[in-house]
């Protein structure tokens, strides 16, 4: 039988055999299933990267300043908590305002941000609470971000956003004065998980556990605070609000649950609301406009 020959495209005059053309249907297939497998590659190992990494970061730290010194320090400080739980509870918005300079995922979003002015306009504009990165090398946070946003913070909880590996970092964050710290299931084992809320506790600060499936739910333990879904699946970066919610229908409603990662259409909001989450992580969506702050008041009118 003779082969039968078509055009590649309509802009292409080039004739090809079917065997010719399925052979290169079959190579493209390959070609995007490689793309692919290297994408969900790099999003899976890039929490593997970011913790090894702290690990490094926290061992020069303990080098520079060892935890003894830095629990005498704190053996000198007064400061009291602003309750994360208790802003949530009683929010009309419950929007936690991040300030994020940048994500591994999409790169810089506001690189020259002013963090002072920022977080004083997310306060002034309704935000429950304010998270503030502290992670320089993928998020383009540091330690001098947070000293500047706790300076101008006063009526509302003060997040540490950042990836705890070590107890030390516990010790500095109340040391820079946080309410809040993060601990992600996925970078910490149930044991640590249990360690690492026993010792923020005893330093009057309140823990968010952040979790992203099902399998993480074992993590969760009576004295968490708060409890953290994040939309973003790990290994592709999707978000997956039905995921968010089947999985919040399987955690007590004993406890506070908020969602976090890739929000930024209203009636997201509401419709989870109306699921039982008292709060909304938020900070991209804020940041990457010229006024996070004034972004912020128009996203909360269209909630309350």
């Amino acid at each position: 039988m003779k082969d039968y020959q078509f055009p590649l495209s309509c802009k292409d005059s080039t004739l090809l055999t079917v065997g010719e053309a399925q052979r290169n249907l079959r190579i493209e297939a390959q070609r995007n299933l490689r793309i692919e497998a290297q994408r969900n590659l790099r999003a899976e190992n890039i929490l593997k990267i970011i913790c090894a990494n702290k690990h490094l970061e926290v061992a020069r730290q303990k080098e520079a300043i060892s935890i003894s010194f830095l629990e005498y320090t704190l053996s000198s400080q007064k400061r009291e908590k602003v309750s994360f739980k208790q802003a949530l509870e009683i929010s009309d918005s419950g929007i936690i305002a991040e300030f994020k300079r940048r994500s591994p995922s999409k790169g810089w979003i506001h690189p020259d941000a002013d963090v002072a002015s920022i977080v004083q306009t997310y306060e002034a504009s309704g935000a429950a609470a304010v998270s503030c990165l502290t992670d320089e090398k993928f998020f383009g946070g540091g330690f001098d971000d947070f000293r500047k946003a706790r300076a101008v913070i006063k009526q509302i909880p003060l997040l540490r956003k950042d990836f705890i590996v070590d107890e030390y970092q516990i010790y500095q964050s109340k040391l820079m004065g946080a309410d809040i710290i993060l601990l992600i299931a996925a970078c910490l084992t149930q044991e640590e998980t249990v360690r690492f809320t026993k010792i923020a506790h005893e330093l009057d600060m309140e823990v968010l556990l952040e979790i992203h499936n099902e399998e993480e739910l074992s993590y969760i333990q009576p004295d968490i605070d708060v409890i953290g879904i994040n939309n973003r699946n790990l290994k592709t970066f999707a978000t997956d609000i039905r995921h968010t919610i089947e999985l919040a229908n399987k955690i007590p409603d004993t406890f506070l649950k908020i969602s976090e990662s890739g929000l930024s259409n209203p009636q997201t909001v509401i419709d989870l609301r109306e699921k039982g989450f008292k709060g909304f992580l938020m900070g991209e969506n804020f940041m990457k406009t010229t006024q996070p702050g004034e972004t912020l008041k128009k996203f909360i009118k269209q909630i309350v």
